[in-house]
Parts: C-alpha cells; structure tokens; sequence
C-alpha cells in the first residue's frame, strides 16, 4: 500500500457508518425474504470477513466470508425489521474499533421494541471490516422476543415503544458525556 493509498482509505468509523446505515436500510427493506439488495452491506466488508455470534443466540455462530455474512444477516432480517445501532461511542486504535451503543430491535412476529445496550470489537483493515464480534446485554430477552408469539394492541411491559417505522440515523460521531 502506497502512502497515496492509505491517505485515500476511509477511517474506520467511516467504514462503520456505511455499514450501519447499509444495514438499517437492508432490514427496513424487509431482508433477504423481500428480496432486499446484499450490496451496500457487501460493499463494507472484506470477501473473508468473520462475524462471531454467540451461540447463546436463535441466530449464534461463526459466520465467514460475504455468503455467511449474507446469511446472518438473511437470519436477522427474518426476526427483525429493525436493526439499528444508536447512541454509538467509537473507541478506535489502529485498525481496532470498540463501539459502544444502544441496539434498538424491532420483532417482525410481534412488533415489540427493545433497545438494549450492547459492544461490539471491530477490526477494519484497507477499509474494510474483516471482523465483527458483538457482545449483547441479556441475551435472553433477545432470545425470548424471537420466540413470542404475535402481540395483540400493545407492547409488553418493559419495551420501549416504536415512535415511527424508520428509526433515527446513526450519529456515531456525537459522543456521550
């Protein structure tokens, strides 16, 4: 890599933003199963990227490469229509990012909102994310909201409810106190 190269290379939190904002689009457009477009999402990671999910999760594993990327994210967009990551804290070094946030979740089964905070370590190399690896706050509420069953009027107690059906863009550059 030539200096000019890596003058042109986009930060990491630039890579971040474009994927996150790839992904809100992806689900919000229905996934996988609404024939959603994979490229935006594609386009911000490396062909051998590696995605480490706890198996604790409906949707736990290993997923390598674009086509196992592609099916995590078929995966998700079956439980979810919402995937957002709000509220984010970067916390780069080198080619390592800490991100510190709140992921917001919307349950296609049965509507319900959570918003439960989360970290994710990423490593982003010639302005691509090779790995991903989240680590999400109690899990088996996640667990449990994949499972429920369709509600009637109103969320359960303890959600948060949805204020719109497009949820607010990221603003990974605006810092908590």
């Amino acid at each position: 890599m030539t200096v000019h190269d890596a003058l042109s290379q986009p930060t990491a939190r630039e890579v971040l933003e474009a994927f996150y904002a790839a992904e809100r689009v992806y689900m919000a457009a229905g996934g996988a199963a609404a024939g959603a477009s994979f490229d935006q999402m594609a386009a911000t990671l490396h062909p051998d990227v590696v995605l480490h999910q706890t198996p604790d999760l409906p949707w736990g594993g290993e997923y390598v490469g674009h086509d196992g990327f592609r099916d995590w994210s078929v995966q998700m967009s079956g439980h979810f229509d919402i995937v957002d990551v709000q509220n984010a804290v970067l916390l780069t070094q080198d080619n390592q990012v800490v991100i510190l946030c709140d992921l917001v979740t919307r349950t296609r089964a049965t509507g319900e909102t959570l918003m439960l905070p989360m970290a994710q370590v990423v490593t982003v190399r010639d302005g691509q994310i090779t790995e991903f690896r989240p680590f999400y706050w109690n899990v088996p509420r996640y667990v449990a909201a994949t499972r429920a069953a369709p509600a009637a009027d109103s969320a359960p107690a303890g959600t948060t409810a949805a204020t719109s059906s497009s949820p607010p863009a990221l603003s990974a550059t605006e810092a908590r106190p």
